[in-house]
C-alpha cells in the first residue's frame, strides 16, 4: 500500500509542470496535434478569402446574410437573404447583386463567382455552352431575392446541380446536395 501511495504522490508531482504548460499554451497551437490541423488552418484563412472577394464582388457583406443554393428537378435557384429583416441595405444590395446575376448568367457571364471563389467553379463551362438552354429569372424574396434557375436539357441540368453543389459546399450552408 506505502508503493501505491509513492507512485501517485510520483504522478501528481510530474502533472504539475505539464498542466501548466498546457495552459500557457497559445490558443493557435491548442489543436496543432490534430492530424487535420493545417487543412482547418488554411480552410480557415480560404473561407475569409473569398468572404472578403464575395464582399467586393457581390456588393454586400457575407457576414449580415445568408446564402442558400437550392437544388430543383429542373434546374435550383441561387437565395440570398439579410440576416435582419431592419437591414434595408443589405435587402436592397443583395436585390441589385441577384438581378444582376440573373441577366449577366443568362449571357454566360459567371466572372463573379470566378472572382468570389478564385477559380472557375464545377459546371460553368456546360452552363455557357447551353446557355440558351438554361433560364435565369430574379425574384424578390423575404429580406431578399433568389434566381431560380430552370432548364429542360438534360446536359444543362447536370452541369447547374454542379454548380450549385459546390457553392453549396464552398459557402458551407448545410443546403441538400441531391435532389429529395
Amino acid at each position: 500500500m506505502k508503493k501505491f501511495f509513492i507512485a501517485l504522490s510520483i504522478v501528481a508531482v510530474l502533472s504539475v509542470p505539464l498542466l501548466s504548460q498546457e495552459k500557457s499554451k497559445p490558443a493557435d497551437d491548442s489543436m496543432k496535434d490534430c492530424p487535420m490541423h493545417s487543412q482547418h488552418q488554411s480552410s480557415t484563412a480560404g473561407d475569409a478569402e473569398m468572404n472578403r472577394r464575395g464582399n467586393q464582388g457581390m456588393g454586400f457583406s457575407q457576414d449580415k446574410t445568408q446564402h442558400h443554393f437550392l437544388l430543383s428537378k429542373d434546374g435550383g435557384a441561387i437565395q440570398v437573404t439579410a440576416n435582419s429583416a431592419d437591414d434595408q441595405a443589405s435587402v436592397s444590395q443583395i436585390r441589385m447583386h441577384l438581378k444582376h446575376i440573373s441577366h449577366a448568367f443568362q449571357a454566360g457571364d459567371f466572372n463573379i463567382p470566378m472572382f468570389v471563389h478564385d477559380q472557375t467553379p464545377p459546371g460553368v463551362p456546360m452552363m455557357r455552352k447551353l446557355s440558351q438552354n438554361i433560364r435565369y429569372e430574379y425574384e424578390d424574396f423575404e429580406n431578399g431575392g433568389r434566381v431560380v434557375i430552370k432548364t429542360t436539357d438534360a446536359d444543362a441540368l447536370k452541369a447547374v446541380h454542379e454548380f450549385l453543389r459546390f457553392q453549396i459546399s464552398e459557402h458551407k450552408t448545410g443546403d441538400r446536395l441531391e435532389l429529395k
